[in-house]
């Protein structure tokens, strides 16, 4: 269909009648920074001297990883049996913190390839530190089905390896789709992570080597792939980002979906349901979005990055929270509903036991953090209260921890059988392992902010007002890294 000057000439006459009022954008890079003070601000961070605290923090984290080391070492010399694992409560803290750690890994590839699609800009100033708390989540989060099977110098028969014999892993095990997810989805997140990090490691390559620091510039060069910021290098780029952010998609919402399987395909009542997919991935979303303001704040806070990370990118994953966080409590009462509606006694009684039986402290806390606690994200003085917005996503993760914590427990202890019930408590093994996992996470992390640019320049610099080549002036429209000089020092 094509346009003629009739056309033309008609919607310029029906724009002079309607008269449509050019709606200012909020400027994602304050305080009339240009590209140069980006690339300064972004590379002095990881060019810079050490700083004291994070040697700190470094130790303190180092410290806490032991513990992990510790119940590990403990459990492969000892037995699984050190977890407070038991008859009728077979599935505990380990699966309930892998399906936290997961759940936390889901909005790091979730606000690089979802918000990419939908072209919302605000994401570049967050996105790469994101994708690298996925990768850290998912290295923590797999710690606990790899030793829950015991043996773990036979992880490897969980993979449909080729052997003489014909044993294959057993497909219909929901666990066994863990297995291909969780590694699919992290395979991919370091790949996108990675794609996305080219770029900049060229721009740390270069400058490097202009400043005399051979063994840096060699080692950025060496993962910058042959970067020269050329323009056939940024058009092969910028379709490599386009065809794997249309790839982790689907695994966003499908890794989680098979995490809930573990559950959902059982027949135990408070697990058999169907709203647990779309449940777990709200879940997992509202999480993320908790943990990655929960890491960024500080970060922002310490390195002086409010130009960068401006109050609207902490408005936008403020509404995210308030937005999955109402989604979650409307799965919480649903589950009550379908209970109900269900007439299944054994369903109905566990959800009654849930809210009213031993353990309904558990069911309270993450009530609270959950379902009461984001509902403040409705008032804007509190969006705008860095201090409040932190406390309140600590309690988002708490919250969520305490929900698989729900989930898995109160429908194990209380079962078909009123003669098999029991009581689970978790053993310092496990605390120690849990507890662990944090300072790894932690040192991963720090040593990301350390050696690697925490933003993708390139992608900041174009939704600068400088970026615009077409004058638009509204500092969110999309034009090609190439035009922007995503390199330029």
């Amino acid at each position: 269909m094509s346009y003629t000057a009739s056309d033309a000439e008609s919607r310029e006459q029906l724009l002079a009648k309607v008269q449509p009022v050019d709606v200012p954008r909020k400027e994602l890079v304050t305080g009339g920074k240009d590209f140069h003070w980006v690339t300064e601000k972004i590379c002095g961070i990881p060019e810079g001297k050490t700083p004291r605290w994070w040697w700190i923090m470094f130790c303190v984290a180092g410290f806490m990883a032991t513990f992990t080391l510790f119940g590990l070492t403990w459990l492969v010399t000892t037995g699984v049996g050190v977890w407070g694992l038991a008859n009728p409560i077979n599935w505990g803290w380990a699966i309930v913190n892998f399906v936290f750690w997961i759940g936390i890994g889901h909005a790091g590839t979730l606000i690089s390839a979802i918000l990419c699609l939908l072209r919302q800009k605000w994401r570049v100033s967050i996105n790469r530190a994101a994708e690298a708390m996925t990768i850290f989540a998912v290295v923590c989060a797999g710690i606990f089905p790899l030793f829950h099977v015991g043996r773990v110098w036979f992880a490897w028969w969980l993979f449909p390896l080729p052997n003489a014999n014909w044993i294959w892993p057993q497909f219909r095990s929901p666990l066994e789709w863990d297995v291909f997810a969780v590694s699919t989805y992290g395979t991919v997140s370091v790949l996108f992570w990675y794609m996305g990090l080219i770029p900049d490691l060229g721009t740390m390559r270069d400058r490097a080597a202009k400043a005399g620091k051979l063994i840096k510039s060699w080692a950025y060069g060496a993962f910058a792939m042959g970067w020269r910021q050329s323009n056939r290098h940024w058009s092969n780029y910028e379709m490599a980002y386009l065809l794997l952010a249309g790839l982790s998609t689907p695994l966003v919402l499908s890794v989680h979906t098979i995490v809930s399987f573990d559950f959902a395909a059982s027949q135990l009542p408070g697990w058999h349901t169907t709203i647990f997919p779309p449940y777990f991935v709200a879940g997992a979303i509202f999480s993320g979005f908790g943990m990655v303001l929960t890491l960024m704040l500080p970060v922002r806070s310490v390195f002086g990055l409010h130009n960068l990370i401006t109050q609207y990118h902490i408005d936008c994953m403020c509404k995210i929270i308030l937005a999955t966080g109402s989604m979650v409590g409307y799965a919480y009462m649903m589950e009550f509903f379908i209970a109900w509606y269900g007439a299944n006694p054994y369903e109905g009684f566990a959800f009654i036991n849930r809210a009213l039986g031993q353990y309904a402290w558990s069911y309270y806390i993450m009530i609270g953090c959950n379902v009461i606690t984001p509902h403040l994200f409705w008032f804007k003085k509190v969006r705008e209260n860095t201090a409040l917005v932190w406390i309140i996503c600590g309690f988002v993760n708490v919250g969520m921890w305490f929900e698989r914590f729900v989930i898995t427990v109160t429908s194990l202890a209380n079962d078909f059988l009123p003669s098999s019930w029991g009581y689970y408590s978790p053993t310092i093994i496990d605390i120690f392992t849990f507890f662990g996992t944090f300072g790894l996470f932690s040192v991963l992390f720090l040593l990301f902010l350390r050696f690697l640019p925490m933003m993708p320049m390139g992608e900041i610099k174009a939704v600068m007002k400088q970026g615009d080549a077409h004058g638009h002036g509204t500092g969110t429209q999309a034009v090609p890294h190439s035009t922007t000089g995503g390199g330029h020092h």
